[in-house]
């Protein structure tokens, strides 16, 4: 992998996936965005992904919807307790009012929910160094087409 996202990224795959907002395909998946406004399409084929949202489309690392996508797939590891922590949280509108500043939104929510910041840093190094190790290409689109 080229590109590695930042590790609040992990932060937001946990809380789609503790807000059950992924749905898995044949081939692709479809991710609902924080807000509930937007869909994103995640699309594997071997050991290439890609992904119409902006951080794995224009920044060329993997965004949350393809690292919450290999959790699902058990590519990385995935603790749902951790996850259930980082339940309901509109990571689109919190990031924008930290204007990007991943680590300010990150710590705003473990501070409001009573979280163990350490706790969960820990839980997502060890997703990160997964995530170093695996095979895989991250590409702005593969020719796999949804059914």
């Amino acid at each position: 992998m080229k590109k590695l996202p930042p590790i609040e990224k992990v932060y937001e795959a946990w809380t789609s996936l503790a807000d059950n907002r992924i749905t898995m395909h044949a081939g692709y998946a479809d991710v609902r965005s924080s807000d509930g406004e937007k869909s994103y399409v995640v699309r594997f084929s071997g050991n290439q992904y890609s992904s119409d949202d902006n951080a794995t489309y224009w920044q060329g690392y993997p965004g949350y919807p393809v690292i919450a996508v290999l959790m699902l797939q058990g590519k990385l590891p995935y603790d749902r307790e951790e996850a259930e922590l980082w339940k309901n949280i509109n990571w689109t509108q919190l990031n924008k009012s930290h204007k990007n500043k991943y680590a300010e939104a990150v710590k705003e929510v473990a501070q409001e929910k009573g979280i163990n910041l350490e706790t969960s840093a820990q839980a997502a190094e060890t997703v990160m160094s997964d995530l170093v190790k695996l095979p895989i290409e991250i590409k702005r689109k593969i020719k796999t087409t949804p059914q």
